[in-house]
């Protein structure tokens, strides 16, 4: 088999960088529209015809199955690393890892996860065939493109950034997610990608029309950005406090100064920013990572008179620990958890995160990974709750999830499809830094309100604390990396949207028609080599 063409790896590594500027920081979102587009030309123009067929007036010729896997691997790989660089940082300075460890676990993520765009690429190449411009394989990239994502969400349970969630932004575009899921924007996206593809790979004189034509429904479907629906009503609001405490070693929290804090948080909690008395109708607390647990009558006795004081609700992130007189064997579990309290002090419910965080909550495969023990010494090693049930306060119910189980659309929507009238995501995202993570991060949880029709409320220790509405804009927001409280005003709704109600039934369309069409075109290949 001839050699990878040159041409292809500068248009893989074009199309990774592409791929890396369309999310935060550098948040250049209009690029979505072309970034797969080089990744797409470089696989099905990837090798040197032989002889006979350059005699045949054949050009560059489609990546054999293993090239391409190769290709997309390698895009992968790049992509992976220059987005989800902020891995290394949490690893070293957080996870109890020296720097070649650190550097290592970064390496084998995107080497794992790169596997998806190396798949990407071996069934674009098989769909293709020898054709030089295959219009099977064009035609169904956007679905397997799709597909792929799919398979990222559950089977590696890592779908950061899915393509989609580059267009937010741009509320007309993305009320498609309220049908599809966000697995919808990412087909619209891979729909003008494969047409700018194209435009390079037919003939020249019918490139400028086909790439107008592209290029032109980019800009079309980009302008939905300019258009902002008025502003949602809202009856409702909440005290979210963002608590910035620190990320610290055990030792360093002496009952001192564990005292103090608590009682710095619980004063600002009981008064708007401005020092008023401002009655809401519910007080967030984030997950933290300072030592709350359930189990501590210090922190029980501070939480309920808080809400005796105010005589409203509060929802507080802490560490749950099962009750030993009801199951003495499993009495150790540790939960990292939402806890709902009652406006007479009482605590009457509470929500144990259920997708936990690999090497972050807890090490899967411990023996294989044991070196990598030290990254649960901060935050525990957390035992997963078993429902996305809501949370009922005085009639509310209350769609609690946290971190990052808000990058799982059909988690968040179980929630809703449960009867979830408003969503409350309790995050800590001081673990990234000042890197790009935590804006991805809120990007996404912004689409989980736009997919369900629900107001969002997002409270984190170190931000972005903020309001979000059904349409996933940011109507109220405090600064990052400072101890305040935003009054943040929001609306219960008990309307539910197609996704809510059916979930990913269009990404899993999109996955059995890939393997359909893989299946027919490589029983027709074995027919004709027969």
């Amino acid at each position: 088999m001839r050699q990878i063409h040159k041409s292809a790896w500068l248009l893989v590594l074009l199309s990774a960088g592409l791929q890396i500027l369309t999310f935060p920081l550098p948040n250049l979102y209009m690029l979505c529209w072309v970034a797969i587009a080089p990744l797409l030309i470089g696989l099905l123009r990837a090798r040197q015809p032989d002889t006979l067929q350059l005699r045949a007036g054949m050009k560059l010729l489609p990546a054999g199955p293993g090239q391409a896997f190769l290709l997309g691997y390698v895009c992968g790989i790049l992509w992976y690393a220059g987005t989800c660089y902020w891995i290394y940082n949490v690893m070293r300075q957080y996870g109890g890892v020296n720097t070649p460890a650190a550097v290592g676990i970064l390496i084998l993520f995107c080497f794992y996860l790169a596997l998806y765009h190396g798949a990407f690429g071996l069934v674009i190449s098989l769909l293709a065939g020898q054709s030089p411009f295959s219009r099977r394989a064009l035609l169904l990239s956007p679905i397997v493109w799709v597909g792929v994502e799919l398979a990222r969400t559950r089977i590696t349970g890592f779908p950061w950034d899915l393509l989609g969630i580059a267009q937010v932004d741009n509320i007309p575009m993305a009320r498609i997610a309220t049908v599809t899921g966000v697995y919808g924007l990412s087909f619209e996206i891979m729909v003008v990608n494969a047409a700018v593809a194209a435009a390079f790979l037919v003939g020249r004189e019918k490139r400028k029309a086909l790439l107008a034509a592209a290029l032109g429904a980019a800009v079309v479907l980009q302008s939905g950005r300019l258009v902002s629906p008025p502003p949602v009503p809202t009856d409702h609001s909440a005290r979210l406090v963002q608590q910035n405490v620190p990320i610290l070693e055990g030792a360093e929290w002496t009952k001192e100064y564990f005292d103090q804090t608590l009682r710095e948080l619980t004063a600002i909690s009981l008064n708007s920013p401005a020092g008023e008395r401002q009655h809401v109708d519910l007080i967030v607390w984030p997950e933290s990572p300072a030592p709350f647990y359930t189990s501590d009558p210090i922190f029980r006795s501070a939480v309920s008179n808080m809400a005796r004081q105010e005589q409203t609700w509060v929802l507080t992130g802490a560490l749950g620990i099962r009750n030993a007189s009801q199951t003495p064997e499993r009495s150790t579990e540790l939960y990292n958890s939402g806890v709902l309290v009652s406006p007479r002090g009482e605590w009457v419910a509470r929500y144990d995160k259920v997708h936990l965080v690999p090497f972050g909550e807890y090490v899967p495969f411990k023996r294989l990974f044991s070196f990598a023990g030290g990254l649960t010494q901060q935050v525990g090693d957390f035992s997963a709750g078993v429902s996305h049930a809501p949370l009922e306060a005085d009639g509310s119910k209350l769609g609690v999830f946290i971190c990052y189980e808000s990058i799982f659309p059909d988690e968040v929507r179980q929630s809703a499809a449960a009867g979830a009238q408003v969503f409350v995501n309790i995050s800590n995202d001081g673990w990234y830094g000042d890197s790009g993570a935590y804006a991805q991060h809120l990007k996404q949880a912004r689409m989980r309100a736009v997919e369900n029709g629900r107001w969002l409320l997002r409270d984190t220790n170190t931000g972005v604390t903020a309001s979000i509405d059904p349409y996933g804009r940011v109507m109220a927001s405090v600064p990052r990396k400072t101890r305040t409280v935003l009054v943040a005003p929001y609306a219960l709704s008990s309307v539910t949207t197609f996704y809510t109600r059916h979930g990913d039934w269009f990404a899993y369309v999109c996955a059995i028609i890939s393997v359909g069409a893989l299946l027919m075109r490589l029983l027709l290949r074995r027919k004709i080599e027969r």
